[in-house]
């Protein structure tokens, strides 16, 4: 557990050799933290930082430490993780809690969840060998952790995370979520909050194959037409077919994410009115 104090460990651990194990993964965490050198952190890993399981120590492995690399954003050694041992650094490291192998895809959803974009992108790069799709819309695994159940989209949104949100829809994630991002939009009171609630929800109308049977739109039909515009309220209650921006828009959203945010903003679904 790297983030307790050396003292607090003393506590923890009943055998000199696990006490020092925890005392090396804490400096291993201190190291990434101050962003040192690939080269060194990688040292560190492979001969000097050891992590205790089953009674007995081992090293750390590619995707723990690339866990240390999203959570403070160390992208140098995030790139050099993923580029010498690919989809094996994304690997579901075992939970220190359970002791069970976690499944679903950890690293997705810490990058997420911390706004890591750049090395997301990275992630979403080293998995274009055929592994993409399990990884995209798997969830998490074990019950006690913060995101359980969830997939990285759902994440996202839940999170109003739209970058994320976007590489993610691009790369082939399934847009989920459609509920969940009209509820965040009308719960934010921050306009900082509402506007990334507002691109997380144009970004999953892109996606759509087509519209879900959403009754509340039509039981607050006054409510929703002042938020989305009347054409987007209209298409998502099966009244009217898709808009014709909307579906150009879908064009250029499917050929990457760069063609979408680089818009100008009369052109941005939030400004249909």
């Amino acid at each position: 557990m790297p983030w307790l104090l050396s003292s607090q460990v003393e506590h923890l651990s009943s055998s000199p050799s696990q006490r020092q194990c925890e005392r090396t993964s804490f400096s291993f965490y201190c190291a990434v933290r101050e962003q040192l050198p690939v080269w060194l952190l990688e040292d560190m890993r492979s001969m000097e930082v050891f992590s205790w399981e089953d009674g007995h120590p081992r090293a750390f492995l590619p995707s723990e430490a690339l866990l240390y690399a999203l959570v403070h954003d160390h992208q140098d050694y995030a790139r050099y993780l993923l580029n010498k041992y690919s989809v094996s650094a994304l690997r579901p490291p075992r939970c220190s809690f359970c002791c069970c192998r976690s499944s679903g895809a950890p690293h997705l959803t810490v990058a997420v969840r911390y706004n890591r974009v750049s090395i997301l992108g990275i992630m979403v790069a080293a998995l274009k060998d055929g592994h993409m799709q399990d990884f995209l819309d798997s969830r998490g695994g074990c019950s006690h952790t913060a995101d359980a159940g969830k997939t990285a989209v759902q994440l996202a949104v839940e999170l109003s995370r739209p970058d994320c949100l976007l590489l993610l829809l691009v790369h082939g994630a399934l847009p989920t979520g459609l509920d969940a991002a009209l509820q965040r939009l009308v719960s934010c009171d921050d306009n900082v909050e509402r506007r990334h609630a507002q691109r997380c929800l144009d970004f999953l109308l892109l996606f759509l194959p087509k519209p879900p049977a959403l009754c509340r739109l039509r039981d607050e039909s006054h409510r929703w037409q002042s938020l989305l515009g009347n054409q987007v309220f209209s298409w998502l209650c099966g009244l009217a077919p898709p808009p014709l921006l909307l579906q150009a828009l879908r064009c250029l959203a499917q050929s990457g994410p760069d063609q979408i945010t680089e818009l100008p903003d009369f052109l941005r679904l939030h400004s249909w009115q």
